[in-house]
């Protein structure tokens, strides 16, 4: 039998999933398997409605060696595994002769612990364990989500937090799960042999697809202990979140009460001078960090310097203490002395890094309302990780509906450690970007509009302009609006206005959880939801109910972002323009995400509308427009309310 072109395989995985082939999936899925064939690397930008899953996934399957897929998000990892991958297998097995298996993986800490279930959780102030189902009152809510989880454990095949619905409070999955480095491992612990982690792991290594988050690649490319097992091939999904989420990784932080936690599950375990150098160290550092200021140190200040080394120097002696306490080969001693090494390694590790002061390293204070002062570190940059771990060993495909920042691919590549497109060297990996667009038709279905006429916007202070603006606007869109705010203050500001003002239904993020609040959005056409940054990537409701999507402002990093301000600087230092390549970049992929959520079916229409004029006005704008889909672009205020009252009204004849 002749083997099946890519073609056929993609004609059959797109009729299995019921999905309209597109010309872009096409495209894509040969620029994947050339990739492949070649070891190359691939960067792929395919817009919304595309069907970019299929798109990889058919010629990964085909391919036959081992592929990890990383995705940023939890909906598309659930969509791959539940809907795309069993459909696709099914379609490709009389082609492929081969029924391909695939399997989730993720962090320890999503698994459910049998050991912590059965036999407790270590506690903060007591020696030994206690009974989390005896503490908690059974009225309490805490108290049902436990009782809830010991049931379930005996049902559930996986083990894994997602699979439980509805789900229980983190507090309550804290009681029965524990990190990769407080697991006893398989081999001392009792429940070794029934581990739910230790089962995925083994799903993973037979597996052909393997699925995973952002944050199990990172983990895996940083510290060196393979979690993921061996592949030829890694595909990255929602590529634009890699680096922000690979940066969250890479960042260490010590806060007070992390530090008096690590100390109390510490002290009766180790000897008495060894408890008490800690916990000076502690109470120094608690000292210090009541002063501290938010903002980026350049240098370590001398009280910190100090604390961080008294921390660091008790921590280790406390580490080499706990590792020879042991004196009973006890399971459940294991587990209390397991948690206390976990939380005093973690304490040493930050504030060795911090005291050793690397120059590819920020370190900042900041002071959050509820959980007092904290200290920070993360690297400057992760490209050079990211081209060291990330593109020596496999071919990597990465993929995402806004990877072309300004007209090219360059920007994103540089931020993830490549040269520009066909830059040639011995130590430099080459790679390729690829448009294959999208099936939409961007200037008839939508309108980019921005309100030249408004002020600028400053940092501060309420802007009476932009809430008149958008109130007309709203009103001419008969709702449907979804507002995308660059901060929380604003959008609450915006919904307590509007609220008194309009006669439509205003839903605010935080008031319920996103999920209720997107089906309430999408239910009733009237209704509008402000919201901030996971609104911006995370809203997809096709059709009637979102015809208006409004940035109150260009989406900057605040100027006294630490991290974004120390990168922005480095460029500068290096002869680039730090605003351009930090500030400008990180803007234009909001924007970018944003403007997607309005045109998500071949039938929707509708305007995208910037409240910043700076778009219009400024050199930058022109940038920011290039990453924007292809809108029809106005900035005439009386144009767009009469486009958004004929949009409107077209959707009501339309029952909708």
């Amino acid at each position: 039998m002749t083997k099946p072109s890519l073609t056929e395989l993609l004609h059959a995985a797109v009729s299995a999933v019921g999905g309209t082939e597109r010309p872009g999936q096409a495209a894509m899925a040969e620029a994947v398997a050339g990739a492949v064939d070649d070891n190359a690397h691939l960067l792929v930008q395919a817009g919304t409605g595309t069907g970019k899953s299929l798109g990889y996934l058919v010629p990964a399957l085909a391919h036959g060696e081992r592929v990890v897929v990383a995705t940023a998000t939890l909906a598309l990892q659930r969509q791959l595994v539940e809907r795309d991958l069993p459909r696709t297998v099914e379609a490709l097995h009389p082609l492929l002769r081969r029924r391909p298996q695939f399997a989730m993986l993720k962090g320890r800490s999503n698994y459910l612990c049998l050991h912590r279930l059965h036999e407790g959780v270590p506690q903060d102030e007591e020696e030994g364990l206690f009974d989390q189902f005896e503490a908690a009152a059974p009225s309490s809510k805490l108290g049902q989500d436990l009782l809830r989880l010991r049931d379930w454990s005996d049902e559930t095949e996986s083990g894994d937090r997602d699979d439980l619905t509805p789900g229980v409070s983190d507090r309550a999955w804290g009681q029965v799960s524990v990190s990769s480095r407080e697991c006893l491992g398989a081999s001392k612990c009792a429940y070794g042999a029934e581990c739910f982690a230790e089962a995925a792991r083994e799903r993973a290594k037979l597996a052909d697809v393997v699925v995973t988050n952002h944050a199990l690649l990172a983990i895996d490319a940083i510290e060196g202990a393979p979690v993921l097992p061996p592949h030829e091939v890694l595909i990255v999904d929602e590529a634009h979140e890699l680096v922000s989420r690979v940066t969250g990784v890479a960042t260490g932080e010590l806060t007070p009460g992390q530090v008096g936690r690590a100390v109390r599950r510490a002290a009766k375990l180790v000897n008495e001078k060894a408890a008490d150098a800690l916990q000076t160290a502690s109470e120094g550092f608690e000292r210090v960090m009541e002063l501290a200021l938010p903002g980026r140190l350049e240098e370590v200040p001398e009280d910190l310097g100090y604390a961080l080394m008294a921390l660091r120097d008790a921590a280790r002696t406390v580490i080499s203490a706990l590792g020879s306490t042991r004196d009973k080969p006890v399971t459940d001693e294991d587990a209390v002395r397991k948690q206390a090494m976990a939380s005093v390694e973690s304490v040493h590790a930050v504030a060795e890094r911090i005291t050793q002061g690397s120059e590819w390293d920020v370190v900042w204070y900041e002071r959050h309302d509820r959980f007092g002062a904290s200290v920070r570190v993360a690297p400057l940059s992760v490209s050079g990780l990211l081209r060291e771990k990330l593109f020596t060993e496999r071919s990597v495909v990465l993929t995402s509906a806004t990877l072309k920042l300004g007209g090219d691919f360059n920007g994103v590549g540089a931020s993830l450690g490549l040269a520009p497109e066909g830059t040639a060297g011995e130590d430099v990996p080459q790679w390729k970007g690829l448009d294959v667009g999208s099936p939409f038709d961007y200037p008839k279905q939508g309108i980019l509009y921005v309100a030249r006429h408004l002020a600028t916007p400053g940092r501060e202070g309420s802007r009476t302009d932009m809430l008149d603006e958008l109130a007309e606007l709203m009103e001419a869109a008969g709702g449907r609006t979804l507002g995308l705010f660059s901060s929380m203050r604003a959008a609450q500001a915006a919904a307590e206005v509007l609220r008194e003002r309009l006669d439509k239904p205003i839903l605010l993020q935080g008031e319920e959880t996103l999920g209720e609040l997107i089906k309430n959005f999408a239910a009733d056409p009237e209704t509008c939801l402000f919201g901030t940054l996971s609104l911006w990537q995370g809203v997809d409701v096709p059709g009637a109910s979102c015809q208006l999507v409004v940035m109150d402002r260009i989406p900057f990093p605040r100027p006294d972002d630490p991290l974004m301000s120390a990168r922005s600087k480095a460029v500068e230092q290096a002869g680039g323009n730090g605003f351009m390549a930090v500030a400008a970049t990180h803007a234009a992929l909001l924007m970018a995400q944003g403007a997607g959520r309005l045109v998500r079916a071949t039938g929707d229409k509708g305007v995208v509308a910037v409240l910043d004029p700076r778009l219009a006005t400024a050199r930058y704008g022109s940038y920011l427009r290039a990453s924007l889909p292809d809108f029809w672009y106005t900035t005439d205020p009386n144009q767009v309310r009469r486009s958004l009252a004929a949009i409107d009204a077209a959707a009501k004849a339309e029952g909708r």
